[in-house]
């Protein structure tokens, strides 16, 4: 589906547009408020970790001369997530907004810990619908605007990954979509962006100690972030709800929508598990 078409704008009514990116320390977050920056757009960047926002956000203000926000919130808790809601509702400037944060579980929905899993479902789930309904009125009233839903490819096929992480992206992929019929003819731009494997620290947490995906994957699906955020914006400029970075993840989406397909890889992936005595994990 081809919607409503957006690019970065420096001025709009004298004020410069500000782009909000969460999970913005490091990967995709910190690439996208880079390539931001360049464009000219002030930013305000939102994660956990303060000293990485702060040395991200000073270098990018040195280098593009944007003015830069840090906005420090575990997004996976209801009040920082509301205090984030409120600041954002209250703004005229917001222009482009990507729900980027996030993160991967390791292990079995049935014996894994339930704290965890709740959570990434509030941050992948809750957090990332709460900040679109702040920001969205604005960009209605305007007739100008952006979301970028940091999706995955696992969310066209959630069988394939944990109980959560899958099937959370299934959801950005849904709303997006849903939501796109919702306000079409306003303007603003909605994306599900949907990677395959990307070189960041995602695989990099504690929660993926001693899985060495790097030589599991081969070489050639791993993709940079900037390939990533380049063709993310790209899609935007040009209407696309959906982008799927990389012409051979585009055609393995394509592929992936045969049902035998899926069945055959859900039981290959099984039996891959049973010979190596494992259990399943994402």
């Amino acid at each position: 589906m081809s919607g409503a078409k957006w690019a970065p704008a420096i001025r709009q009514e004298g004020i410069r547009p500000a782009a909000v990116i969460t999970g913005a320390s490091s990967g995709i977050g910190a690439e996208f408020a880079r390539q931001i920056a360049a464009a000219g757009m002030g930013l305000v960047l939102v994660a956990r970790r303060r000293e990485r926002l702060e040395q991200l956000g000073e270098s990018l203000a040195r280098a593009y001369g944007v003015p830069v926000e840090v906005e420090v919130h575990d997004l996976a808790e209801r009040e920082p997530l509301e205090a984030l809601a409120r600041n954002l509702a209250a703004r005229s400037d917001v222009e482009l907004l990507v729900n980027n944060a996030g993160f991967g579980l390791v292990g079995r929905f049935v014996n894994g810990d339930p704290d965890r899993q709740l959570r990434q479902l509030d941050l992948h789930v809750v957090a990332s619908a709460r900040l679109v309904r702040a920001v969205l009125p604005q960009m209605v009233s305007r007739g100008r605007g952006a979301i970028v839903q940091v999706s995955s490819l696992a969310g066209m096929f959630p069988r394939l990954s944990s109980p959560t992480y899958g099937p959370s992206k299934t959801f950005l992929n849904a709303f997006s979509y849903a939501l796109e019929g919702e306000i079409a003819g306003s303007g603003v731009c909605l994306q599900a962006l949907c990677p395959g494997f990307t070189s960041t620290e995602f695989h990099s947490t504690p929660e993926f100690a001693g899985l060495d995906v790097h030589t599991q994957i081969p070489a050639f699906l791993w993709l940079s972030a900037e390939q990533v955020v380049r063709e993310s914006l790209a899609g935007l400029a040009e209407g696309r709800s959906t982008v799927i970075p990389g012409s051979r993840y585009r055609w393995l989406a394509l592929a992936g929508k045969s049902s035998l397909l899926q069945s055959l890889a859900v039981r290959w992936r099984a039996a891959r598990r049973r010979r190596r005595g494992t259990r399943p994990a994402t």
